[in-house]
């Protein structure tokens, strides 16, 4: 294992990827092989994409119009510039329909995750959120980097070993709370404590490999399509919504989010996988980025 800048060099090889014993799209667990690659740390922050952003007048999905064309299903509202954007219940409902807690809100883009009237201040070191696989790809190739595959992102994830957890087989071993996902009674109350949901992408103890908030914090994109990957199966589309802009162009999204709760959603794990549409933007969805080193 070599540190690089801000990233970490793994050897790739040979590892058990997926499993038997958890959702049915995780199924079956096999062999997979990976190169040797780096990622990096932590997803990329509001800042860093800032910084793309100003060099070069880069636009995203979220702030541009869906042409009627390109989604003739689509009522004109949900065809506005926007995103889509949690918002807590004030009460338990029924958490077989995520509309229950999801809203599309025209103007939510990455500078104003939540829609007009929010902003990054406070926030400039959390994920970048409200990006779809295109933004995602435009920042990586201005950056000289990729996203990952899924088989990348969960051998790192894996941190080397087979159990549950990067760190064992116990979410919260004696009590510890290791990653950012929602503690309470979901969707309605939260116990945790701070203005935002999200934490910062460098926050907390990371992993053996140098790596931060693998496991929950914000969804993370890979570029490998949904329909190829090792099981089609789904068993619903839990926290990973989406406007279906573009039908069967789904890509795998990795490592659950602020929003996976022990009572709802379990795909705070590395081998848990779900679907998202490839123009679509959340509040929970962010990337981070890959080197191929051969």
């Amino acid at each position: 294992m070599i540190k690089t800048a801000g990233m970490v060099a793994l050897k790739g090889g040979t590892f058990q990827m997926g499993s038997n014993h958890h959702y049915p799209e995780e199924a079956p667990a096999h062999m997979a092989e990976v190169r040797p690659f780096a990622i990096d740390e932590a997803t990329v922050t509001n800042a860093e994409f800032r910084r793309f952003v100003l060099d070069t007048g880069y636009v995203s999905d979220a702030e541009k119009a869906i042409p009627p064309c390109e989604a003739p299903d689509l009522p004109p509202e949900a065809r506005e510039p926007g995103g889509l954007v949690f918002t807590m219940t004030d009460r338990p409902v029924p958490l077989g329909d995520f509309r229950q807690w999801w809203r599309f809100v025209p103007g939510a883009c990455w500078y104003q995750p939540e829609g007009p009237g929010s902003d990054l201040l406070g926030r400039l070191d959390h994920p970048v959120v409200q990006v779809s696989l295109n933004d995602a790809m435009a920042y990586a190739a201005w950056a000289g980097k990729a996203l990952p595959t899924e088989k990348e992102w969960e051998l790192a994830a894996r941190d080397g070993v087979s159990t549950e957890y990067p760190w064992g087989d116990q979410l919260m071993p004696n009590g510890r709370r290791l990653a950012n996902i929602w503690h309470g009674e979901f969707p309605h109350k939260n116990r945790k404590k701070g203005r935002f949901l999200s934490c910062a992408s460098r926050q907390g103890q990371s992993s053996r490999y140098g790596l931060y908030n693998m496991i929950g914090n914000v969804w993370e994109w890979t570029v490998t399509p949904y329909r190829s990957g090792h099981s089609q199966a789904q068993s619903g589309a839990c926290c990973t919504p989406s406007r279906t802009v573009l039908p069967g162009q789904s890509y795998v999204t990795k490592g659950g989010s602020f929003l996976c709760a022990p009572s709802y959603c379990r795909r705070y794990r590395a081998t848990a996988r779900s679907p998202q549409e490839v123009r679509s933007t959340t509040s929970h969805l962010g990337f981070r980025c890959v080197l191929r080193l051969t």
